[in-house]
Protein backbone atom coordinates (compact mmCIF):
# COMPACT_ATOMS: atom_id res chain seq x y z
CA UNK A 1 0.00 0.00 0.00
CA UNK A 2 1.33 3.45 -0.94
CA UNK A 3 1.17 6.30 1.51
CA UNK A 4 0.21 9.76 0.27
CA UNK A 5 2.10 12.57 2.01
CA UNK A 6 0.16 15.17 3.93
CA UNK A 7 0.17 18.35 1.85
CA UNK A 8 0.64 20.49 4.94
CA UNK A 9 3.50 18.96 6.89
CA UNK A 10 4.76 15.70 5.46
CA UNK A 11 6.91 13.59 7.72
CA UNK A 12 10.33 12.23 6.88
CA UNK A 13 8.62 8.88 6.30
CA UNK A 14 6.20 10.53 3.86
CA UNK A 15 9.12 12.02 1.97
CA UNK A 16 11.03 8.74 1.96
CA UNK A 17 8.06 6.88 0.46
CA UNK A 18 7.54 9.60 -2.14
CA UNK A 19 11.23 9.75 -3.09
CA UNK A 20 11.34 5.96 -3.50
CA UNK A 21 8.65 6.30 -6.16
CA UNK A 22 10.58 8.98 -8.13
CA UNK A 23 13.24 6.58 -9.38
CA UNK A 24 16.07 8.69 -7.95
CA UNK A 25 19.08 6.98 -6.44
CA UNK A 26 18.67 7.49 -2.70
CA UNK A 27 21.43 7.79 -0.14
CA UNK A 28 20.91 8.08 3.61
CA UNK A 29 19.51 11.46 4.59
CA UNK A 30 21.67 14.34 5.70
CA UNK A 31 22.61 14.48 9.37
CA UNK A 32 22.25 17.53 11.57
CA UNK A 33 25.99 18.15 11.29
CA UNK A 34 25.82 17.91 7.49
CA UNK A 35 22.95 20.42 7.35
CA UNK A 36 24.93 22.79 9.56
CA UNK A 37 28.02 22.49 7.36
CA UNK A 38 26.12 23.06 4.11
CA UNK A 39 24.19 26.01 5.50
CA UNK A 40 27.32 27.65 6.94
CA UNK A 41 29.46 26.99 3.87
CA UNK A 42 26.90 28.36 1.41
CA UNK A 43 25.16 31.02 3.52
CA UNK A 44 21.51 29.94 3.53
CA UNK A 45 19.03 27.87 5.55
CA UNK A 46 16.90 25.07 4.15
CA UNK A 47 13.15 25.52 4.48
CA UNK A 48 11.49 23.09 6.89
CA UNK A 49 9.99 20.89 4.16
CA UNK A 50 13.23 20.78 2.15
CA UNK A 51 15.08 19.84 5.35
CA UNK A 52 12.55 17.08 6.11
CA UNK A 53 12.95 15.66 2.60
CA UNK A 54 16.75 15.69 2.76
CA UNK A 55 16.68 14.18 6.26
CA UNK A 56 14.61 11.29 4.92
CA UNK A 57 16.90 10.56 1.99
CA UNK A 58 19.41 12.32 -0.24
CA UNK A 59 18.29 11.89 -3.86
CA UNK A 60 21.24 11.75 -6.24
CA UNK A 61 21.79 11.41 -9.94
CA UNK A 62 21.19 13.66 -12.90
CA UNK A 63 19.48 16.89 -11.87
CA UNK A 64 19.68 16.40 -8.10
CA UNK A 65 22.10 18.56 -6.12
CA UNK A 66 24.30 16.29 -4.03
CA UNK A 67 24.53 18.22 -0.79
CA UNK A 68 26.92 15.66 0.68
CA UNK A 69 29.48 15.11 -2.08
CA UNK A 70 28.48 17.31 -5.01
CA UNK A 71 31.47 19.58 -4.80
CA UNK A 72 31.53 23.18 -3.67
CA UNK A 73 31.88 24.56 -7.20
CA UNK A 74 28.78 22.74 -8.49
CA UNK A 75 26.65 23.62 -5.47
CA UNK A 76 27.74 27.26 -5.53
CA UNK A 77 26.90 27.47 -9.24
CA UNK A 78 23.43 25.96 -8.67
CA UNK A 79 22.75 28.34 -5.79
CA UNK A 80 23.86 31.27 -7.94
CA UNK A 81 21.73 30.47 -11.00
CA UNK A 82 18.63 32.46 -9.98
CA UNK A 83 20.67 35.60 -9.31
CA UNK A 84 22.84 35.11 -12.40
CA UNK A 85 19.69 34.67 -14.48
CA UNK A 86 18.31 37.99 -13.29
CA UNK A 87 21.66 39.69 -13.96
CA UNK A 88 21.68 38.21 -17.47
CA UNK A 89 18.27 39.74 -18.14
CA UNK A 90 19.37 43.08 -16.68
CA UNK A 91 22.31 43.07 -19.09
CA UNK A 92 20.76 41.59 -22.22
CA UNK A 93 16.98 42.06 -21.96
CA UNK A 94 16.56 45.44 -20.24
CA UNK A 95 15.01 43.81 -17.16
CA UNK A 96 14.57 46.30 -14.33
CA UNK A 97 11.80 46.04 -11.72
CA UNK A 98 10.13 49.25 -10.59
CA UNK A 99 10.88 48.49 -6.92
CA UNK A 100 14.59 49.06 -7.63
CA UNK A 101 13.96 52.68 -8.61
CA UNK A 102 15.38 54.33 -11.71
CA UNK A 103 17.71 52.18 -13.78
CA UNK A 104 21.24 53.63 -13.99
CA UNK A 105 22.14 54.68 -17.52
CA UNK A 106 25.47 52.88 -17.63
CA UNK A 107 25.28 49.08 -17.73
CA UNK A 108 28.09 48.58 -15.21
CA UNK A 109 26.19 50.74 -12.70
CA UNK A 110 22.91 48.97 -13.46
CA UNK A 111 24.56 45.59 -12.80
CA UNK A 112 26.14 46.87 -9.58
CA UNK A 113 22.77 48.18 -8.39
CA UNK A 114 21.04 44.93 -9.38
CA UNK A 115 23.61 42.91 -7.39
CA UNK A 116 22.97 45.16 -4.40
CA UNK A 117 19.21 44.55 -4.59
CA UNK A 118 19.57 40.81 -5.27
CA UNK A 119 21.81 40.39 -2.22
CA UNK A 120 18.79 41.43 -0.13
CA UNK A 121 16.19 39.01 -1.49
CA UNK A 122 15.59 35.49 -0.16
CA UNK A 123 18.11 32.95 -1.40
CA UNK A 124 16.65 30.31 -3.69
CA UNK A 125 17.83 26.75 -3.04
CA UNK A 126 17.87 24.08 -5.75
CA UNK A 127 15.62 21.05 -5.37
CA UNK A 128 16.11 19.44 -8.78
CA UNK A 129 17.39 20.88 -12.05
CA UNK A 130 16.18 24.45 -12.21
CA UNK A 131 13.39 23.94 -9.66
CA UNK A 132 13.88 25.93 -6.47
CA UNK A 133 12.51 26.57 -3.00
CA UNK A 134 13.34 29.65 -0.94
CA UNK A 135 15.85 29.20 1.84
CA UNK A 136 13.44 30.18 4.60
CA UNK A 137 14.43 28.47 7.82
CA UNK A 138 11.56 26.86 9.69
CA UNK A 139 8.92 27.65 7.05
CA UNK A 140 6.76 25.04 5.32
CA UNK A 141 4.79 24.93 2.14
CA UNK A 142 6.33 27.45 -0.23
CA UNK A 143 5.59 26.70 -3.88
CA UNK A 144 8.41 25.17 -5.92
CA UNK A 145 9.46 27.57 -8.66
CA UNK A 146 10.94 26.69 -12.03
CA UNK A 147 13.51 29.40 -12.69
CA UNK A 148 15.12 30.26 -16.02
CA UNK A 149 16.46 33.80 -15.85
CA UNK A 150 13.40 35.96 -15.09
CA UNK A 151 11.03 33.41 -16.62
CA UNK A 152 9.64 31.91 -13.42
CA UNK A 153 6.63 29.63 -13.07
CA UNK A 154 5.08 27.66 -10.24
CA UNK A 155 5.92 23.96 -10.61
CA UNK A 156 4.15 22.76 -7.49
CA UNK A 157 2.02 24.25 -4.73
CA UNK A 158 4.52 22.79 -2.25
CA UNK A 159 7.38 20.29 -2.26
CA UNK A 160 5.23 17.15 -2.18
CA UNK A 161 2.99 18.43 -4.99
CA UNK A 162 6.08 19.29 -7.03
CA UNK A 163 7.65 15.84 -6.58
CA UNK A 164 4.36 14.16 -7.48
CA UNK A 165 3.86 16.34 -10.57
CA UNK A 166 7.46 16.14 -11.81
CA UNK A 167 8.14 12.45 -11.27
CA UNK A 168 4.82 10.64 -10.86
CA UNK A 169 2.61 12.21 -13.52
CA UNK A 170 0.58 14.11 -10.97
CA UNK A 171 -0.91 17.48 -11.73
CA UNK A 172 0.58 20.77 -10.64
CA UNK A 173 -1.51 22.55 -8.07
CA UNK A 174 -1.09 26.27 -8.60
CA UNK A 175 -0.80 28.66 -5.73
CA UNK A 176 0.32 32.20 -5.22
CA UNK A 177 4.06 32.35 -4.54
CA UNK A 178 4.90 33.93 -1.22
CA UNK A 179 8.62 34.66 -1.33
CA UNK A 180 9.44 38.36 -1.70
CA UNK A 181 10.84 39.60 -5.03
CA UNK A 182 10.70 36.22 -6.78
CA UNK A 183 6.89 36.11 -6.51
CA UNK A 184 6.71 39.26 -8.62
CA UNK A 185 8.48 37.49 -11.49
CA UNK A 186 6.11 34.52 -11.67
CA UNK A 187 4.22 34.41 -14.95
Amino acid sequence: MTSTPSPDRPTERDFRLLLERTGADLLPGLTGAEFETVEQDFGFRFSADHRAMLSAALPTGKGWPNWRAGGARDLKARLGLPTEGVLFDVEHNAFWPDVWGARPAQLKHALKSARYHLARVPRMVPVYGHRYLPGTEGQWGHPVLSMMQTDIVVYGANLTNYLTAEFLDGSIEYTVPTVPFWRDLVS
